[in-house]
């Protein structure tokens, strides 16, 4: 038995937690429900989904997916580049995840069988390992994801330095979450309660990382790990600060997270990166959202070398993924949701990755119930 998984797992309590929480929600007024509460990360939404927790809730706790999928939230343009570059005779490595997600006219799959050399890898340095056994063969690394996967794809351009590679590079699209947060909160229409905050984002730049963030959006966040019982506490301490009136940042992941995060790898992230405006799908250009390399590091930047024009691409036109990734729209609401599109035939990314909203509700069968 492992006791930092298992435990988190064990039923009995869960159902002792679930009924504390309808005990403690009964008390929030009848004007103020629903109370909802938004998930920034996809692992949370695939646990939510797994383990049925919103039937374990009363039903004026909504739990909302946000953007919390980096594949979901990455916009076509960024793949019709990536493709671009399998074209051109570009040896580009990625996560699977990332294979099926749609570009504007084709995927990575297509541009695969169309003859472009495009590969999954488990790691980034497995693209350093392929420069390094071919150095005449330029190799691109899709360099996505939020806070967590940077330090990693950074790091395999830190081996690559170091080896003196000439022929690898990063295509990059990375994001951070606490300015989607400001642009999640300050949007009224979507009339956020408070927010269940992610766990492995916040191993990196910590706890204290949301402080600024709460004291002027004054909503309650909680951090909180994959498990069961993980997220009921979340949910649990949630409840607790809104009816207090209170707004503040609760970590209840202390077994992973610590209040000011790993300090290597925020050094390593600025020391090769910079902020930039970035297009999330859904939200928009959100300012200084994402970060690209510094200049001092751009023999490694893969739209620079190869002299890429990233522009916003052309999401297919009946795909409703931006809405599910506000808030607005619950995937079972979207009229292709596992008809015209499912994980086999994707038309958006959200079906695709295995953190997307629509890929759980469809996995996991989630009850419109507590979703409505």
């Amino acid at each position: 038995m492992n006791p930092y998984i298992d435990a988190f797992r064990e039923p009995t309590p869960a159902r002792a937690l679930a009924r504390r929480i309808t005990d403690l929600a009964s008390q929030i007024p009848k004007d103020r429900r629903p109370f909802r509460i938004m998930e920034v990360c996809g692992s949370h939404t695939m646990a939510i989904a797994r383990y049925a927790l919103r039937d374990a809730l009363p039903p004026w706790i909504e739990l909302i997916s946000g953007p919390g999928c980096p594949v979901c939230v990455t916009d076509p343009g960024y793949l019709d580049a990536a493709i671009e570059l399998a074209h051109r005779g570009a040896r580009v490595f990625t996560f699977g995840d990332l294979l099926r997600a749609p570009g504007s006219r084709e995927t990575l799959t297509d541009a695969r069988a169309g003859g472009g050399d495009v590969e999954i890898c488990y790691t980034p340095l497995a693209a350093v390992e392929a420069a390094r056994a071919d150095t005449e063969r330029p190799v691109v690394f899709l360099a996505i994801g939020f806070e967590t996967t940077i330090p990693p794809a950074i790091r395999a351009a830190v081996e690559a330095h170091h080896a003196g590679l000439k022929n690898f590079s990063l295509l990059t699209a990375f994001k951070l979450i606490p300015p989607a947060l400001e642009v999640l909160a300050s949007d009224a229409s979507l009339q956020i309660d408070a927010f269940l905050l992610p766990a492995h984002v916040s191993a990196i730049i910590g706890a204290t990382a949301y402080e600024g963030f709460v004291r002027v959006h004054r909503r309650p966040c909680v951090i909180a790990g994959f498990e069961p019982l993980d997220i009921l506490y979340g949910i649990e301490n949630l409840v607790h600060q809104a009816l207090a009136g209170q707004a503040c940042v609760e970590n209840q992941y202390s077994r992973v997270v610590r209040p000011f995060g790993n300090p290597r790898a925020q050094n390593l992230i600025e020391e090769w990166l910079e902020p930039e405006d970035a297009v999330w799908r859904g939200l928009g250009v959100v300012p200084r959202s994402g970060l690209r390399l510094r200049s001092d590091r751009a023999e490694f930047d893969a739209a620079r070398r190869f002299a890429l024009k990233i522009t916003a691409g052309r999401p297919h036109p009946a795909c409703r993924c931006g809405d599910v990734l506000r808030g607005i729209l619950h995937p079972q609401a979207c009229p292709l949701f596992g008809v015209a599109c499912t994980p086999e035939r994707p038309v958006g990314p959200c079906m695709v990755s295995s953190e997307g909203s629509c890929s759980a509700a469809l996995r996991y069968r989630v009850s419109m119930r507590n979703v409505e």
